[in-house]
Parts: C-alpha cells; sequence; structure tokens
C-alpha cells in the first residue's frame, strides 16, 4: 500500500467514524453513566468487533457472508433485538441524585462494557458488507495482502478509538450537568429512543 493510498484510507476512516450510528450512540450512553474513564471500555470492545469483521474479509468470508440472504438476515435481527434490549436497559436505569456529591459515578464491569460494545459492532451485517465493497479498493492485489490488511485494521482502531474517546469523553462532561434524578432520567430516556431508533434503521435494511 502506498503512502498516497494510505492518506486516503485514513481519510476515509474519519468520515466512516465521524458518522452517526450504533456506536456512537453506546458511546455516548456509556460515558453519561458510567464517566469517561469506565465508560471508555466500551469502545474497546467496539474495536474487537471492527477487527474481527476485518479479519472475516481477509479471510474471503465476507463475501460469502454477503451474498448469504440467511446469513445477513440473521444477523441482522440479532443487531435490532442487541440495540432495543439496550434501549430497555437504559429506560429502565435507575438515576442516582448527584446534586451533593457530582463525583459519584454508576460502577460497570470492564467485561460487561467490552461484551457491549463487540456485540454492538459485530451484530451490524451492514457495516459488514459496507467494508467489503470498501476495503478492496485500497488493496495492491500485487502485493502481500497480510501487511495491508494489518495496516487497514490499525488505521481504523486508532481513528475509531478517538473518535470514541471523543463521544465519550463529551457524554461524561454531560454527566456533571445532571444534578437531580429527574434530569437524569429524561437523559436515560433520550438515550433510549436513540438506541431504539438506530435499531429501527437497521431492521429497514435490506442486502444489495
Amino acid at each position: 500500500m502506498s503512502f498516497e493510498t494510505w492518506l486516503a484510507f485514513f481519510a476515509a476512516c474519519w468520515v466512516i467514524s465521524l458518522s452517526p450510528g450504533a456506536g456512537a450512540i453506546a458511546s455516548m450512553s456509556s460515558g453519561l453513566q458510567y464517566g469517561f474513564w469506565r465508560g471508555y471500555w466500551n469502545a474497546l470492545g467496539l474495536q474487537l468487533g471492527l477487527v474481527v469483521q476485518i479479519a472475516i474479509i481477509a479471510a474471503g468470508l465476507g463475501a460469502v457472508l454477503a451474498t448469504s440472504a440467511v446469513a445477513f438476515t440473521l444477523i441482522k435481527w440479532f443487531g435490532v433485538a442487541y440495540l432495543v434490549y439496550l434501549g430497555v436497559k437504559q429506560w429502565r436505569a435507575l438515576p442516582g441524585d448527584l446534586s451533593e456529591n457530582p463525583t459519584i459515578r454508576s460502577v460497570g464491569k470492564p467485561t460487561t462494557l467490552v461484551t457491549r460494545g463487540f456485540l454492538v459492532n459485530i451484530s451490524n451485517p451492514k457495516a459488514l458488507v459496507f467494508m467489503l465493497a470498501i476495503l478492496p479498493q485500497f488493496i495492491d492485489t500485487q502485493l502481500p495482502l497480510l501487511p495491508q490488511y494489518l495496516t487497514i485494521g490499525a488505521t481504523m482502531v486508532c481513528v475509531d478509538l478517538t473518535v470514541m474517546a471523543g463521544y465519550t469523553g463529551l457524554a461524561s462532561k454531560v454527566l456533571r450537568l445532571l444534578t437531580t434524578p429527574r434530569q437524569q432520567r429524561r437523559m436515560n430516556r433520550t438515550f433510549a429512543g436513540l438506541f431504539v431508533s438506530a435499531a429501527a434503521f437497521l431492521a429497514t435494511l435490506h442486502r444489495a
């Protein structure tokens, strides 16, 4: 992969990562609920899902999944169900009164947050199909493929970690403004609506 090709891919990564989606919603939700350092575990889970998707494409299985209506449908509806589950969980999240001690935050287990991020990314078949259409454009078939896919993976992960840090950090700052249970409840329900909206959007997608 030439430097010019990598630079074009690098720019494309920023556009893709900054585009609002289920991953961004999950990152903001985690930042809001757990604060930056704890909530950022969710972003690590997102990257694990991204790495698995890239590995699937590199192994040649991406084309098989992209052309399989059954596989696409199963993954899609699993993703829809999981996003709805996150929405319900967010809606039912219990607020805490932070008016006297604004540093109090809910404690989420890192493994739970990593798993949550991983499932959000891996359960989006459209992302896999999208990357299957985009990534080969930056691959030089005359050169060894493994180093190129490793470069692509590292670039996507670094950019996405940076973007998700922004989403998580922005949401964690909002937590300082939520000093009453009523305000927190409203914010939780807003994010619950975003999760369900993302699920509804995913449900409308069809295999190309």
